[in-house]
């Protein structure tokens, strides 16, 4: 990619993950555009922008992730500060979107709080949005503008290609994710099997039943996020116990709070291959840890959206 090709084009970036912005900048031949997001002493967020964006095509890349709100807010800031200096549009590239288990009322009284963090990006000003695997994909219509959604499960599906592994079995660590598990073992020529299990409370998870044969295979457990890797980890234990010959995990996004690293660490799994849509810090990093890029991916979604050419044939 040519930076010539982009002279209409601003990519900004917020303090939530500098590195893939960078990184994503560097893939399309363009220079991050200058702004500054701070907080003033009382902790709101302060955001200038240091050059002239009048008539330009701008993308913001920012992820929701810990701190979320504070994240969410630069973002809702960057877009007003940008619409209020005459951009063309307004471009939300966010590579892991916060608040996206909170999609449906799962008991009386609950929020939904995908479709209020939805709400209120379009209220700012942002023309349109890409992403990468959201928690449910008929969460694009909370939106009333674009949604671009991006798929990281080719990226993990060619790195276990490459490592050759033979009997192969792709678990879904849930029934919600039997169609994720199905599209990464079609091109692998490997069966799928599924964890039942239920959940008593956020952030805790049983696991009931193993569907499907697993005994002496090699199995990948594939989700599109790891929280507080409880699922993940009883879902792994349970393998091993009904015969797996090695349990492997993959997952687009690498949240990781609370006992996540502890359990991680202490659990049978081998290998655990993640993406980059959220900053990983060096405390956080296992040796059994593989972290994948995203840049290339959405460094050619930005491409073909600016240059209006499509989307959806990157995946076909």
């Amino acid at each position: 990619m040519a930076g010539e090709a982009f002279s209409n084009m601003k990519l900004f970036a917020g303090n939530s993950h500098p590195e893939l912005a960078q990184e994503v900048a560097d893939h399309l031949g363009v220079e991050l555009g200058k702004a500054t997001v701070t907080k003033f002493s009382d902790g709101e967020i302060s955001v200038s922008i240091w050059e002239s964006v009048r008539g330009k095509d701008c993308f913001i890349l920012q992820s929701t992730n810990d701190p979320v709100n504070d994240n969410l807010m630069e973002l809702l800031i960057m877009t007003d500060a940008l619409r209020r200096a005459s951009a063309k549009s307004v471009t939300a590239v966010i590579p892991y979107y916060g608040y996206a288990r909170q999609d449906r009322k799962a008991k009386a009284r609950d929020p939904i709080t995908s479709k209020l963090v939805a709400n209120m990006i379009v209220a700012s000003g942002i023309d349109r949005v890409i992403t990468m695997d959201l928690h449910a994909q008929q969460e694009q219509g909370y939106f009333d503008i674009p949604v671009d959604h991006m798929i990281g499960q080719p990226i993990l599906t060619n790195y276990f290609q490459l490592k050759g592994l033979e009997d192969l079995v792709i678990v879904s660590p849930d029934h919600g994710s039997v169609t994720r598990a199905r599209n990464m073992a079609k091109p692998l020529n490997a069966p799928i099997a599924i964890v039942d299990k239920r959940r008593p409370e956020p952030n805790k998870s049983e696991i009931m039943n193993i569907i499907g044969d697993i005994a002496g295979k090699n199995c990948v457990i594939l989700d599109d996020m790891i929280d507080t890797a409880g699922t993940i980890c009883n879902a792994a234990k349970a393998l091993k116990d009904l015969g797996a010959k090695s349990v492997y995990a993959a997952a687009t996004h690498a949240v990781l709070s609370g006992p996540a690293i502890e359990r991680i660490e202490a659990s049978p799994i081998e290998e655990m291959v993640l993406l980059n849509t959220i900053p990983i810090p060096e405390e956080k990093k296992l040796p059994k840890m593989t972290i994948l890029s995203t840049g290339h991916i959405f460094a050619e979604t930005i491409s073909r959206v600016y240059s209006c050419k499509p989307v959806s044939t990157m995946f076909e």
